[in-house]
């Protein structure tokens, strides 16, 4: 029992494995299944992995194994936490039938020994893991021991274990994985005093610069057969995942000023009943605190958060109560209702009886702690139900508790006096607690605080939908349609481009997950009806044009490649040009005069550090590789044509060879980056996910 609630106090460390190994966690509704087992039989796989096809069965496996492991670490189950345990569902799986797989084939190997070492702390997922951290906040292998030999007596603190051990596995796989590109990328003593002397290189130049201008040359034409020609010279540049083009239109329910101030005023009428209030809890609950009653200990700083005028109340004030206090929409009343000095952390211990005569063996056992006859240690041994708890080596401790890494139903631990046992109940059973230490106490206060958000009434809620209802109606389903409704109405239309099919937002609008299908469900031209998202938003979605998997059509990416060759047509012809006007003249002054511009002057270029210059890349490249004193060009650029003169060159001492060693590093963590990513494409990992959940 309390290892699992260990588990979940120290839920921190979870958080850092999920962001090492990108690991998360819930599970599927039964709409969802049922509507994912209602479309044809080839969409009913989740996806395929190196060859692997993953059923929906065999991935909500995986979402239930982590959707416990969800429960014992957080037991949140809201929106984002199923997403995330769908995610660490899916990344298991590449990590099985995948990259490990792939890992060996390059002759690596995790050994046991090498397991043993990493999981007594040679690995960051367990040493930084507060579950092994002892009371002065260091890691401690004693607590690995302590958890693995409870696992073996309980289900789930095993399975945790499991996906431990699990979870370090394959992150040594990774770094060692890694670790091949690092060392591939090895960087000589040759290699690194050039890198060091390009990236100290600067030149200082002036050039000329005849932009292209904005207007489009009417005589340069790009024929098909040229955009054919480039596509299919350039068709790994197209390939593109399944998506679609759509418009919307979007009515967001917002409260009107008239139910802001309702709600002010409905707040405002609790004044006296909320300051008068002796239980502050049935307060909360009777006039519906969107806040419950807590009873935590603040200190000074952590009300901001809430409101920085309940902070502000709370510490500098004497009144009763605050006044309603607005933030936003939201509206609040707050009153201190105790003061203490508390302290921050206690190291708590206990003996859990369980059975109809608990409470009989609980006195009992009081009356012998109390005449000293016997040992706290020594009676949490012989007769706690829960073993499993041994922090330091001693039965019944359960270390150190905070208000945030908290056993439910322990919350008076906090404010305990040290050395005192006492019987508290939880939904475990009955216990004896005692605190043996605890930190420096400051001052503290509990404060009640009833909160109310202010909420689109049911009228207000009827003319959103009423409006969005007149726009379904006048689009009608079509397009053309919906364009007319848009004029007429008054209404903007959002574009979206490119959408995948794992789409979840509309740009700040999120859960749009029914958007995304009706847009995959349907033929360009086609307007939706009303589509609702969370209650908030009401979506009439237009579909413009659909993209299939694989290569992008000619047609779909003429535009795109007549540009580009366009681009390079105008550059070509208004460099001739310039040559042409140019012909014989020997200093940029007259050959500034001759093209009607004027002479510009650069200094400090650095062919490096191109991300950083202002200049056109086409024209920086030149410039590095130009003889100094003599005139260039023309070179054609993307905005413009360049003449230019080398004025000089100067190497300096500003890029150091830590800078050079900085960048390699910065490189390699790219690498490692996109070490999965590389290998999923190269397996051709297809993940239909969205088309389930």
């Amino acid at each position: 029992m309390a290892v699992l609630d260990k588990i979940r106090t120290k839920f921190g460390v979870f958080a850092s494995i999920i962001i090492a190994l990108g690991l998360l966690s819930f599970i599927v509704s039964p709409d969802d299944l049922a509507r994912a087992f209602n479309n044809m039989s080839s969409r009913n796989d989740v996806g395929k992995i190196n060859g692997n096809t993953i059923s929906y069965t065999d991935f909500q496996e995986e979402v239930s194994r982590f959707t416990t492991i969800n429960d014992l670490t957080s037991g949140n189950r809201n929106a984002d936490a199923q997403e995330q345990i769908r995610d660490a569902a899916w990344q298991d799986l590449i990590y099985r039938f995948l990259f490990i797989e792939k890992a060996k084939a390059a002759g690596l190997n995790v050994g046991e020994e090498e397991m043993k070492s990493l999981l007594s702390g040679g690995s960051p997922l367990i040493a930084q893991n507060q579950m092994f951290f002892d009371e002065n906040g260091q890691f401690s292998p004693a607590q690995v021991t302590n958890f693995a030999q409870a696992s073996k007596a309980d289900e789930n603190v095993r399975l945790y274990w499991d996906y431990l051990q699990n979870a370090v596995y394959n992150q040594q796989y990774l770094d060692k994985y890694a670790s091949l590109f690092v060392a591939g990328n090895a960087v000589n003593p040759l290699m690194l005093r050039r890198d060091i002397a390009e990236n100290n290189n600067t030149t200082d130049v002036d050039f000329v610069m005849v932009p292209f201008g904005f207007q489009e040359d009417s005589t340069i034409t790009v024929s098909d057969s040229e955009i054919r020609d480039f596509y299919n010279n350039h068709k790994k540049f197209f390939r593109q995942q399944a998506s679609r083009d759509i418009e919307y239109v979007v009515f967001e329910v917002v409260p009107s000023t008239e139910d802001i101030e309702a709600t002010r005023a409905s707040v405002a009428s609790l004044y006296d009943e909320f300051v008068a209030a002796d239980n502050m809890k049935n307060f909360l609950m009777k006039n519906g605190s969107e806040r419950p009653y807590s009873e935590y200990w603040y200190k000074k700083g952590e009300l901001t958060s809430i409101a920085p005028a309940i902070e502000s109340y709370v510490w500098e004030s004497n009144a009763p109560a605050s006044d309603v206090i607005a933030s936003g929409n939201t509206f609040y009343l707050a009153k201190v209702t105790d003061t203490k000095n508390v302290s921050d952390s206690v190291y708590v211990r206990h003996i859990l009886l369980q059975g109809t005569d608990a409470d009989h063996v609980a006195d009992s056992l009081m009356t012998v702690l109390q005449s000293k006859k016997e040992t706290f240690s020594n009676l949490a041994a012989l007769y706690s139900a829960d073993q499993g708890s041994a922090d330091g080596g001693e039965t019944g401790n359960l270390g150190w508790m905070t208000q945030t890494y908290m056993i439910p139903g322990m919350e008076s631990v906090i404010t305990a006096e040290t050395g005192k046992p006492f019987i508290l109940k939880t939904q475990y059973g009955t216990h004896i607690v005692e605190v043996t230490r605890k930190t420096a106490p400051i001052m503290k206060k509990q404060v009640a605080i009833y909160q109310k958000e202010a909420l689109a009434s049911k009228e207000t809620f009827n003319t959103f939908y009423s409006q969005a209802n007149n726009f379904a109606t006048a689009a009608a389903g079509k397009y053309e349609n919906y364009r007319k409704a848009c004029d007429t109405l008054g209404v903007y239309s959002h574009p979206v481009n490119g959408m995948l099919e794992s789409a979840d937002n509309l740009g700040s609008i999120q859960n749009t997950r029914e958007v995304t299908r009706w847009a995959f469900d349907n033929k360009p031209g086609k307007v939706s009806q009303i589509i609702t998202v969370d209650n908030n938003y009401f979506v009439i979605a237009a579909l413009k044009a659909a993209h299939k998997e694989g290569y992008a059509e000619v047609s779909e990416v003429a535009s795109q490649i007549r540009q580009q060759l366009y681009s390079e047509k105008l550059g070509q012809k208004k460099a001739a040009e310039v040559s042409e006007k140019i012909a014989g003249l020997t200093d940029l002054e007259s050959i500034a005069e001759a093209l009607n511009t004027t002479v510009s002057s650069q200094t400090g270029v650095a062919f490096s550090s191109m991300g950083a210059q202002a200049l056109d890349p086409s024209f920086l490249g030149a410039l590095s590789v130009a003889p100094e004193g003599k005139i260039c060009g023309p070179v054609a650029g993307a905005i413009g044509v360049y003449v230019f003169q080398v004025k000089g060159r100067d190497t300096g001492s500003f890029y150091t060879e830590d800078d050079a060693r900085n960048r390699d590093a910065q490189m390699a963590s790219y690498y490692t980056q996109m070490i999965l990513p590389v290998m999923m494409d190269d397996a051709d990992v297809k993940d239909y996910r969205a088309r389930f959940f």
